[in-house]
């Protein structure tokens, strides 16, 4: 793999709460070092749009093209991030590969709780909220080009349009390194809520059960290994909640796996 380039995003679905503060504990704890890597956080400019998601998406989309000679590893506090991500790696069209416990595949018709941070992939595929794409420019990439592992809890709706499109789903990493990966640059989105909660506590959305921490982190060196990666996002815990200093040691072992 190339060089990093470490992008802290420490905002909550556009908002800047100062008790989260999660992507600040990872800049301190020294992983930009660890990984040979500057770090650069974003600025948004919050007076050019309405929207502050946009205005956040915008930032990192346009930190990660400014750096197209680093592969981009961004820390960000939910996984709407995922929007700028892309917009940021469009040159490259890459194919994502989520690792998720949610599908994040709800539209505002089908979400039982509203909650935005539930909707991000179904907005990348073209699905809901497309007033965020338009606001980056961004065309709806191909549902063929998108693969989840592990989204053990979905929506009843939610789940229905998910396995009706044409995104691959793996229900447990095993199926996951079984299949070939995509023969095209891949953008890994790990959010870790993925990985069993008695192993990464801190979550707001804790699911039971899923992969544990050692089977997670023996995924991404598969697939790091076996894939042009053209940039990795870590979604990650909530600070406000018992838990946060295990779940940010659990985290700084994934990320590890790119040293």
């Amino acid at each position: 793999m190339s060089e990093f380039l470490c992008i802290g995003v420490p905002y909550y679905l556009g908002e800047a709460l100062p008790e989260r503060r999660e992507v600040e504990a990872l800049r301190k704890s020294g992983i930009a070092a660890e990984l040979n890597a500057e770090w650069l956080e974003i600025a948004p400019d919050f007076a050019a749009v309405a929207d502050p998601v946009v205005a956040v998406n915008r930032a990192l989309a346009t930190a990660v093209a400014d750096h197209t000679e680093r592969v981009p590893v961004v820390f960000a506090n939910d996984c709407t991030s995922c929007l700028g991500m892309v917009k940021g790696l469009e040159a490259q069209a890459p194919a994502i590969l989520w690792y998720d416990s949610h599908g994040d595949f709800n539209t505002p018709e089908t979400t039982p709780s509203g909650f935005l941070g539930g909707m991000p992939l179904a907005a990348l595929v073209g699905r809901g909220n497309q007033h965020l794409m338009r606001g980056l420019n961004l065309a709806p990439i191909k549902e063929s080009d998108v693969i989840i592992s592990d989204a053990r809890n979905l929506d009843p709706e939610e789940g229905l349009m998910l396995r009706e499109s044409d995104v691959t789903l793996y229900e447990t990493l095993g199926d996951l390194h079984a299949a070939p990966l995509p023969n095209k640059a891949l953008y890994i989105h790990f959010d870790t809520d993925v990985v069993d909660c008695a192993e990464m506590p801190a979550m707001s959305y804790p699911e039971p059960g899923g992969p544990s921490l050692d089977d997670s982190v023996e995924s991404l060196k598969h697939v790091l290994a076996r894939a042009q990666v053209a940039g990795i996002l870590f979604s990650l815990w909530n600070g406000t909640l018992d838990g946060s200093a295990e779940a940010m040691a659990a985290t700084r072992r994934l990320i590890h796996t790119l040293i």
